[in-house]
């Protein structure tokens, strides 16, 4: 039994040090991302990845893309030594993508103006959240197989509704860039 233990502390312990490593590498990258789009001369290419605009949609995918792409960096060395791997990879981005808007449209429906600091924070706190849920589940016993196909589905129409979104934005608050008033990738 005490070897048991000592093995999940090992497993906990190493499983911690990736979330705590994808939390920097998602906060880098993301920062970064948000200017990518404007670096390439505006290739929409780049632009399905990156923020093509100053709206809320567009900041999300300054999560999501680092987050799915540390997912695959982390996918084979965690792979025996965690569980619920894709739950806990998709609650984890669902998670802080969800903590922005909530956070943004909160401060603003007070201040009645966006808060660069706020919205810095805001992003950082939100992967922070995101990265600790991941986390939980990962350590947490095993949990339905079927929960797994679900989440994956998930998170794979999150980055198709993302590259979509990109290109054709519905005409709502969340997707119109607060500068230009415009959505989308720029014409």
């Amino acid at each position: 039994m005490g070897t048991v233990t000592a093995v999940s502390r090992v497993n906990n312990r190493s499983v911690l040090v990736f979330e705590m490593v994808g939390t920097v590498f998602i906060i880098i990258l993301g920062s970064i991302l948000h200017f990518t789009f404007e670096w390439s001369g505006g290739n929409p290419v780049v632009g399905a990845f990156s923020a093509v605009n100053e709206s809320v949609w567009e900041h999300l995918k300054l999560v999501f893309w680092p987050a799915l792409l540390f997912m695959l960096i982390e996918y084979i060395p965690l792979k025996k030594t965690a569980n619920n791997f894709g739950l806990a990879k998709t609650v984890g981005v669902y998670l802080a993508i969800i903590i922005i808007p909530i956070i943004f449209y909160s401060y603003t429906a007070v201040t009645g103006k966006s808060i660069f600091v706020i919205d810095i924070s805001t992003f950082v706190v939100a992967v922070i959240i995101g990265q600790i849920s991941s986390y939980k589940l990962l350590t947490r016993k095993k949990l339905s197989k079927n929960l797994e196909r679900i989440s994956l589905t998930l998170l794979v129409m999150l980055g198709i509704a993302f590259v979509s979104f990109t290109f054709y934005p519905p005409q709502l608050p969340v997707f119109r860039d607060p500068i230009t008033g415009k959505y989308g990738i720029p014409q």
